[in-house]
């Protein structure tokens, strides 16, 4: 099975420029209020609250906002009321996008999705028009940091993981959704700690994307995550990163 997608590398390899400290603080902690609404604000017992926080953390998002996140999910203080909604759509080059968003208002999350796809030479599908071409997995990032691959080969398949592969220095851990959290701790307690944790739509195969397509796939991926509902994309392209600008 492939790691992560290459748009998660894209983004790993721009994020020097790109990255948008405020807009990440705002879709970690939109999450931590989903999460504690959707389970209970004790993440002890709601792992993907704990999940949550845990990314939140590794942002580097303030304590004190965190905790007033899960206040907001639990109801003890005023927010919004976010729904989870998935977008299908296809982008240039017939690359299929699966977009994950939380929003307040469904109608406004679509039309900007929309508006931003037939931009930049994509549209929006109906519902299982590309979900077919993925599957949904559970995906942990720990940093390799020299350890040896076989060693961690052995503890990653000891704690209940699918698959892992070698990439960009670091190691990602493939498992099956509902095991995401158990093999997150297990990893944790033999030493690997991991960076992310994270729900993702995994290809089943990829497309190969060149040139004006590439470049158009990648200004449309960088301006849907940049809309405040989205919380992130995944795609079924394969592109050539040795091609694709930092700035």
């Amino acid at each position: 099975m492939a790691g992560h997608s290459k748009w998660k590398q894209i983004k790993h390899y721009k994020a020097a420029t790109d990255k948008k400290r405020g807009a990440m603080f705002t879709k970690v902690l939109r999450e931590v209020t989903v999460a504690a609404k959707a389970g209970g604000g004790d993440p002890d017992g709601n792992a993907r609250l704990r999940t949550a926080i845990e990314n939140a953390k590794a942002q580097s998002c303030p304590k004190e906002n965190i905790e007033r996140a899960i206040l907001k999910g639990t109801g003890e203080l005023e927010g919004m009321d976010y729904s989870e909604v998935l977008y299908e759509a296809y982008g240039p080059g017939g690359v299929a996008l699966m977009i994950q968003a939380l929003t307040d208002n469904p109608t406004r999350t679509v039309a900007e999705v929309r508006f931003k796809l037939s931009k930049y030479g994509g549209n929006l599908g109906a519902s299982n028009s590309v979900s077919f071409m993925f599957d949904r997995k559970g995906q942990i990032y720990v940093p390799a940091n020299g350890r040896n691959e076989d060693s961690v080969m052995e503890q990653v398949l000891d704690a209940g993981a699918e698959d892992f592969v070698a990439e960009d220095g670091q190691f990602v851990i493939t498992t099956a959704p509902s095991d995401l959290h158990a093999v997150k701790q297990a990893l944790e307690k033999s030493g690997l700690v991991a960076t992310e944790a994270e729900l993702a739509w995994i290809p089943k195969n990829t497309v190969k994307v060149e040139g004006t397509a590439a470049d158009s796939l990648i200004k449309l991926l960088e301006q849907i995550e940049d809309l405040d509902d989205v919380q992130k994309v995944d795609a079924n392209f394969d592109i050539d990163i040795s091609e694709i600008s930092a700035g």
